[in-house]
């Protein structure tokens, strides 16, 4: 695929991606070390025939994704404004990691994993939430997963930002909607957690502090 030509907005920059709008329906979102998007759209193609709400891929070439674009903010942006509460995000996680897991797996065992889902990769569109950001989907324990999001969360509740209140309720609520034990996949959580390369130095140091509030509540 070409690059984005001329004034092509830029609606979003990530970690370590940027999201191109195209036109009214479409969006490209392009890894910027490159990469290949193969494996992320075939399980995007799985859980999607199984009626889980994500975009739809119209292409994807190298570090290249060419998929709809979703209307609607995303569900952290919702919290901070005030536009859903608190019960009511920590609901839909739990609902949607619940409903991903039971979604049949590719391989002879285990769930679909996401590894990833939180508030700023749920999208709040007018047909109910989509999740985005497949780069890390696996298949294992739906636990890990579990573990994976409330280590997330955590991670900015025991951060001193204006998101720490926000984050710190969402995590307890979210915790008493989840199902399975997270406890036990916790260890395996920070361990994925650790190697993420795209983690900054700050977020690290965090990571033993958000794990002792996350095994607090479980």
């Amino acid at each position: 695929m070409t690059p984005p030509a001329g004034d092509v907005e830029l609606l979003a920059s990530g970690r370590d991606a940027d999201v191109f709008a195209l036109d009214a329906q479409r969006v490209l979102r392009r890894y910027r070390d490159g990469g290949d998007v193969t494996a992320e759209v075939a399980v995007m193609a799985h859980v999607a025939a199984d009626g889980f709400p994500v975009p739809e891929v119209f292409a994807a070439d190298g570090a290249d994704l060419v998929m709809t674009r979703v209307a609607g903010p995303t569900m952290l942006t919702a919290l901070v404004s005030g536009d859903v509460r608190v019960d009511d995000a920590a609901r839909t996680l739990a609902a949607l990691l619940h409903r991903l897991h039971a979604v049949p797996p590719r391989g002879a065992t285990g769930s679909v994993l996401h590894r990833d889902l939180h508030p700023d990769n749920v999208i709040l569109s007018p047909t109910g939430p989509v999740v985005i950001d497949w780069r890390d989907t696996t298949e294992g324990p739906p636990d890990l997963d579990v573990a994976l999001t409330a280590l997330i969360i955590a991670q900015v509740a025991v951060d001193d930002s204006p998101l720490t209140g926000i984050a710190t309720a969402v995590l307890t609520a979210f915790l008493a909607h989840a199902r399975g034990n997270p406890a036990e996949q916790l260890g395996h959580a920070v361990t994925f957690r650790r190697a993420n390369p795209t983690l900054t130095e700050r977020e690290a140091a965090l990571l033993t502090e958000a794990t002792r509030l996350v095994r607090a509540q479980v």
